[in-house]
């Protein structure tokens, strides 16, 4: 029996009519040994599944899954990259627990075993668990300060949408105060537990600061790396353990694996904020230890620097600072290159013509991997001419308008037109268009055929 809500099992074999009742048992055979097959793969999946330990471990299943040929996907009205999005059984999960909250103050507990448990009863989102991935990000809920401050935010969360799409993520942007005494920059750790909550088939939420904006709209992150770690954060140790630096990482973006490492995590950190009774008290702590901090309030940041640096032994072999590449990178110092880089790559393209060659958006994994062999000398970060993947305009608040004074108007505005404008040719070249000039955003100009091989541009 086939019932409406089920993923219809892609190209599944169908006996062609034939008069000889040998060709029906043969197929009729095959229809039945797939079967079976079938179900000792479902039988041992759940066995795997279910015998882990409580933090959720998906390797078996991952490698069950793809070791699958093309005949064992799953497609049909109901389901999105197989995933059945109507199929939530009536069986009790952690949603039907009065005593679970999605508020900051109230705790989650046993949570890798309740994920564990919704996970049974939703198995289509088993295969490809270990890489799946929830952006998240926000503003304010009022209109700007800043003249120009909507349309800067807009743009930004249009390249974050680009670049989610490109990448088959999904994104949650929040324009309220989950918890109103957790304003500014506090405002992220409610939202990013609610989506923890919200996303339980997420494996990783990726918090990006408002004024973040991708510019490397290919780079992949490289999830393997982070294996046995659950916050990925850009951030250095040597600033952290011996210099004692409040800028020693950056809390504008970072990634947090969806686990109850990290929901005790959010719960100790959010506990230096503004809904703390000693929220003054841990403003002087910071800056007492902190002595480059420049202003005398908790902010999260100094807060997650001060629990590595007073708990180094509980968070070290759990934290991974990432310093390879700009995971978030200083835009005073990327935004100059912008105009060398894109020449640089434009050089690449016209010494191959498999790179320059017209492409479906959806196929730009491929030729991200082609553009790979010609960047092994690009370096990665600070002096490279590769692609930064993210641009950090910090100091410069394009909402409020309030931008560190050490900034003009026209240097923070600029550079994040020119930013915007540099990932959004990344995205508008498969459509077709340009822009030539980075730092005017419209009109585009059309991408003549075979470019840049004609030129000069």
């Amino acid at each position: 029996m086939v019932f409406p809500d089920s993923c219809h099992n892609h190209l599944s074999p169908m006996a062609k009519h034939n008069n000889t009742t040998k060709t029906r048992l043969i197929t009729d055979g095959f229809l039945f040994l797939g079967g079976v097959l079938m179900a000792l793969i479902l039988v041992c999946s759940f066995w795997s599944f279910f015998n882990t330990n409580p933090k959720i471990d998906l390797s078996s299943l991952i490698a069950n899954e793809q070791s699958k040929t093309l005949t064992d996907t799953y497609v049909g009205p109901n389901c999105v990259n197989g995933h059945n999005l109507r199929h939530d059984p009536p069986d009790p999960t952690f949603y039907d627990d009065p005593e679970m909250s999605y508020e900051l103050e109230k705790k989650v507990s046993n949570w890798d075993e309740k994920r564990k448990l919704w996970f049974k009863h939703h198995p289509s989102f088993i295969a490809g668990a270990l890489e799946r991935v929830v952006v998240v990000t926000g503003s304010q809920s009022t209109p700007c300060k800043n003249p120009v401050g909507d349309h800067l935010l807009l743009r930004a969360f249009k390249n974050k949408v680009d670049y989610c799409r490109l990448h088959g993520y999904d994104i949650f942007y929040s324009n309220v105060l989950f918890n109103p005494k957790m304003h500014t920059y506090w405002a992220k750790l409610p939202a990013v537990k609610a989506t923890m909550l919200a996303h339980p088939e997420a494996e990783w939420i990726w918090w990006v600061d408002s004024d973040a904006i991708f510019t490397d709209m290919e780079f992949k992150l490289p999830l393997e790396r982070y294996k046995g770690f659950d916050l990925v954060i850009h951030g250095w140790p040597h600033l952290i353990y011996e210099q004692k630096s409040w800028t020693s990482l950056n809390a504008g973006v970072f990634l947090i694996r969806n686990c109850q490492w990290s929901m005790d995590l959010i719960n100790t950190w959010s506990s230096m904020g503004p809904i703390s009774p000693d929220y003054e008290k841990w403003g002087k702590i910071q800056k007492s230890i902190f002595k480059d901090k420049v202003f005398p309030e908790s902010d999260d940041q100094s807060a997650l620097i001060y629990l590595l640096y007073s708990e180094r032994a509980k968070y070290e072999t759990k934290v991974y600072l990432e310093g390879e590449f700009y995971l978030e990178g200083y835009w005073l110092e990327i935004a100059p290159t912008f105009t060398n880089i894109s020449q640089k790559y434009l050089e690449i393209e016209r010494k191959s013509h498999e790179l320059r060659r017209r492409h479906a958006e959806k196929l730009s994994d491929k030729y991200a991997a082609l553009r790979e062999k010609y960047l092994k000398d690009a370096g990665n970060g600070r002096w490279s001419w590769r692609r930064p993947f993210v641009t950090h305009f910090t100091g410069c608040q394009p909402c409020s308008g309030d931008h560190d004074q050490m900034y003009s108007d026209q240097s923070c505005w600029g550079a994040m037109v020119k930013a915007l404008n540099f990932a959004d040719n990344q995205v508008m070249r498969k459509y077709g268009f340009i822009h030539t000039d980075l730092l005017k955003t419209s009109p585009v100009d059309p991408v003549p055929f075979d470019f840049p091989d004609e030129g000069p541009w």
